[in-house]
């Protein structure tokens, strides 16, 4: 039988004599404090719920407030199984979309991360509300659902145009690089790439022969795994491979050698492009059309020139498409403003745009040129105007502040690979951004203040 500690052990320290000399008390051992140390390997049983979680006014129902008033259908159209059918039910779309608006908004861009938190995390929780989320269907929802997010998108500005929050008056086009995952070695010439290619159809070949003579040699997954990671390498280097004549004609329009352009085996969309810090990486240029008084995002597009040059007639296009009419103004910088692009949309709205300086600093750059198109001319002219000037303020405080907070929210690097998932990521960003432009210009939208709010002290 193990020995017992004594409840009063026989070297415990006598009791103090009060009436004892001053000598005597010092010379006693000083006892030890009795304190209460944490321990926190002790289970507890507490009684909760989800909703008592997140305090009233929390980011994340502010995020549910807006989605459960959305038109989903778009998001709904691939959900095949149905009520009194056969086949798991599949996760409310809601459920998805709340989330990547939310960890866009708090700085996660990784599908694995946000799975991780929904596990973790109380406001993750509780936009689940019990229902288990893994990062593949996540992954899954950003890739494919591009088309339905562009509508998303459409609504939201319509609805905020309903509400008088954008006006339309004025549009603020600027870029932004985004370093793509893709490396730099991943950059391979035309040889290197159909030296690639030719080891993936070989390592192809040989992987199916061993299964011809050893079929039962190695699990079936196993077997389909390795056949699948060569099958998609190969795809990648023929992806490569497509893309090099349009690289080619890039480097021949620069006056370099067209047999030294390179494309990616990692990415075949990603392309090298000037960053802001003045080095070269693989990037994406990210396209915003924002409105110059309530930094609604009205416009997005992604593409994979380094260069603005050539992009305002496409936003331009897109925002009537999306929103049935042009700004009365369109701002962009000096990258933007070639003698076509003003040309192509002079009918539709008034390009603000610095004129470029002359090499001759004596002339006048805003007198216009003998061959210059109407146009042109009167874009000369109009910004020589002290009124252009003050409208033309308006670009860096939009555009700007819109990139801005962009980076701030983690659009720093890409962690998807292809022009699609891309564009998908670039809409989040862009439907993040007005959601929170939307809980400011027009609250309602959101629930607030129509008593049917998800936050409680603003409902009704």
């Amino acid at each position: 039988m193990p020995a017992t500690q004594a409840l009063f052990p026989d070297d415990a320290m006598p009791p103090l004599d009060v009436n004892a000399p001053e000598a005597e008390k010092a010379a006693l051992p000083k006892a030890l404090a009795r304190v209460l140390m944490p321990n926190r390997t002790q289970l507890e049983w507490r009684a909760s719920d989800l909703e008592s979680l997140l305090p009233p006014g929390h980011r994340a129902r502010l995020v549910w407030g807006y989605v459960e008033r959305q038109d989903l259908e778009g998001l709904y159209a691939g959900i095949k199984v149905t009520e009194g059918g056969v086949g798991r039910a599949a996760i409310a779309p809601e459920i998805l979309y709340a989330l990547w608006l939310y960890a866009t908004l708090e700085g996660v861009g990784c599908g694995r991360a946000v799975a991780r938190l929904t596990e973790s995390h109380d406001a993750y929780r509780w936009i689940c509300g019990g229902v288990q989320v893994n990062y593949h269907t996540l992954c899954d929802f950003r890739s494919r659902q591009g088309e339905a997010l562009d509508d998303l998108l459409t609504d939201n500005v319509a609805s905020l145009m309903a509400a008088g929050a954008v006006k339309l008056k004025g549009c603020a086009q600027d870029g932004m690089r985004v370093r793509a995952s893709a490396g730099a070695a991943s950059f391979r010439r035309e040889e290197t790439l159909k030296a690639c290619r030719e080891e993936a159809r070989q390592q192809v070949a040989k992987l199916k022969a061993q299964l011809d003579d050893d079929p039962v040699g190695e699990s079936a997954r196993t077997q389909a795994a390795q056949q699948r990671a060569v099958a998609e390498r190969e795809a990648r280097i023929e992806a490569a491979l497509d893309r090099l004549p349009e690289l080619a004609a890039i480097k021949k329009g620069q006056g370099k050698e067209p047999d030294k352009a390179r494309s990616s085996t990692t990415d075949a969309d990603a392309t090298i492009m000037k960053m802001g810090d003045g080095g070269f990486r693989p990037a994406y240029n990210f396209q915003y059309a924002a409105d110059t008084e309530s930094q609604v995002i009205i416009g997005v597009e992604v593409v994979t020139a380094g260069t603005d040059q050539g992009q305002m007639v496409p936003m331009v296009e897109q925002v009537s498409e999306r929103c049935g009419q042009v700004p009365e103004n369109w701002l962009v910088d000096g990258g933007y403003p070639g003698h076509g692009q003003v040309d192509a949309v002079a009918d539709n709205t008034t390009v603000y745009a610095p004129v470029p300086k002359a090499r001759n600093s004596e002339v006048d750059i805003h007198q216009p040129k003998p061959k210059d198109s109407p146009a042109v001319a009167k874009w000369r002219q109009r910004m020589g105007s002290d009124e252009a000037k003050i409208i033309y303020k308006q670009r860096a405080s939009t555009a700007e502040c819109v990139n801005a907070l962009a980076r701030n929210r983690g659009l720093n690097r890409l962690r998807v690979r292809g022009l699609k998932k891309v564009k998908a990521v670039a809409l989040l960003f862009a439907l993040a951004h007005n959601l929170m432009r939307t809980v400011t210009l027009a609250p309602h939208l959101v629930g607030i203040g129509t008593g049917t709010s998800v936050v409680p002290q603003i409902a009704g």
